[in-house]
């Protein structure tokens, strides 16, 4: 009986000791709370922090090229902000653009876009912005930046020439075993005289370069790639004059040889294309049925027409469509992103017609809402963005890294 009670007793001690000693613990941790340490409750649903997707592995693929824009700019680079103030655009019949907003966006908490960048309102210029784009690149697994490029002198704002970002460029990119092609947009006067100047310039100037990208043809030879934007504009009898053998200032058999890849917009263009000597073609545009080029039920009969005419074709896949921040008329294009389903089934698309390359509308169009770079959620009193909720920040660089991986073993098929 008195063990017993020898025994209570220490267990009724020990108990009163866990209870002073927990008292003690969260006496201390209040102060260290007080003190600004850890605090004592953590906070209710603490927010995520965005993923970033680590890199494929193997590398980038460079059969993965994505459409990029650096025409962007915010006041510490440029003294203003560029493109993010984007005017809203009119519609071309006036009766219909009446009853639309006009005026022009107010950074950074207004700005031409559907959704808010993860940077915010960003300089193209700026450093530390390159090197974060290259490793959302290089974690999506993409190999081949396609630079939207203006001549010197000219850009889609004339006082923000884009050509003085092409060094600067190019090495973030050769940091991150990124290569460069070029896209050559539209600018006044273009035709095929200029576009020869355009190829020498591009050529003499950055061909040296590490990361200046080169496709291996079928014959063995590597040749710089090159996008021609609205290649359409310029008939193709004139086009031939330099991209034709026996042209009159043909690039072919020179050291400007190149492989030239036309946009594809209208059915009609296959054979304008053809004619022109083109070496292919892309369809560039994200929103699904809004082109014969960009319909995806059309591709195989592309990819049919190039094959029996020795053409590259190069189908162009989006993750969406929304551009009424900047066209507020043409909510008719809207193309949902369905949280990542739209970009797959484009994907899907694409691979079925086993391509050499498949082209991303886009790495930051932000303008058109085909941007696969970071956004986040973002309210203002005036505006609410649309985001990538309930996945992270970097779903999409996910999404591509995956299908990189997919695209990478099925081309392994394809050569068996």
């Amino acid at each position: 009986m008195r063990r017993r009670q020898r025994r209570s007793g220490r267990a009724v001690l020990l108990a009163a000791l866990l209870v002073l000693g927990t008292a003690l613990v969260l006496r201390t941790l209040r102060a260290t709370t007080a003190a600004g340490g850890v605090p004592a409750e953590p906070p209710r649903n603490p927010p995520a922090p965005p993923a970033a997707p680590a890199p494929a592995a193997g590398g980038p693929s460079y059969d993965l090229h994505a459409f990029y824009y650096a025409w962007y700019g915010s006041p510490r680079f440029e003294g203003r902000y560029r493109h993010w103030d984007h005017a809203l655009v009119p519609h071309w019949d006036p009766r219909v653009s009446a009853g639309f907003p006009r005026g022009r966006h107010r950074p950074p908490d207004d700005i031409g876009s559907s959704f808010y960048p993860a940077l915010g309102p960003y300089s193209s210029r700026d450093p530390a912005v390159l090197a974060e784009h290259m490793g959302q690149l290089r974690a999506a697994a993409i190999g081949v930046l396609v630079l939207s490029w203006y001549p010197p002198g000219q850009g889609d704002d004339p006082e923000e020439p884009s050509d003085s970002l092409v060094p600067a460029i190019l090495d973030a990119a050769h940091s991150q075993a990124i290569q460069v092609a070029f896209h050559i947009q539209p600018y006044k006067g273009r035709d095929d005289h200029t576009v020869h100047e355009n190829i020498k310039y591009i050529m003499d100037k950055y061909g040296s370069h590490a990361a200046f990208y080169k496709y291996k043809t079928s014959t063995g030879r590597s040749l710089p790639l090159f996008y021609i934007y609205d290649s359409y504009l310029t008939p193709p009898e004139s086009w031939a004059n330099l991209l034709s053998p026996s042209g009159s200032h043909s690039l072919r058999n020179t050291a400007y040889d190149a492989v030239f890849i036309a946009l594809l917009v209208e059915e009609g263009h296959k054979q304008d294309i053809l004619s022109a000597g083109y070496d292919g073609m892309y369809t560039y545009f994200a929103s699904n049925g809004f082109s014969f080029g960009s319909s995806h039920q059309n591709w195989k009969a592309i990819k049919t027409f190039c094959d029996a005419n020795n053409l590259m074709f190069i189908p162009s896949v989006g993750p969406g469509y929304i551009d009424t921040s900047i066209r507020p008329w043409n909510n008719h294009n809207t193309r949902n992103r369905v949280n990542g389903k739209y970009y797959e089934t484009a994907l899907q698309a694409a691979l079925t017609v086993r391509p050499e390359i498949v082209s991303i509308t886009s790495f930051n169009e932000w303008h058109e809402g085909t941007q696969i770079e970071k956004a986040v959620p973002k309210k203002t009193p005036t505006r609410l963005y649309l985001d990538y909720l309930p996945h992270q920040p970097s779903m999409y660089l996910e999404l591509t890294r995956r299908w990189a991986e997919h695209f990478s073993k099925e081309k392994e098929q394809w050569l068996m």
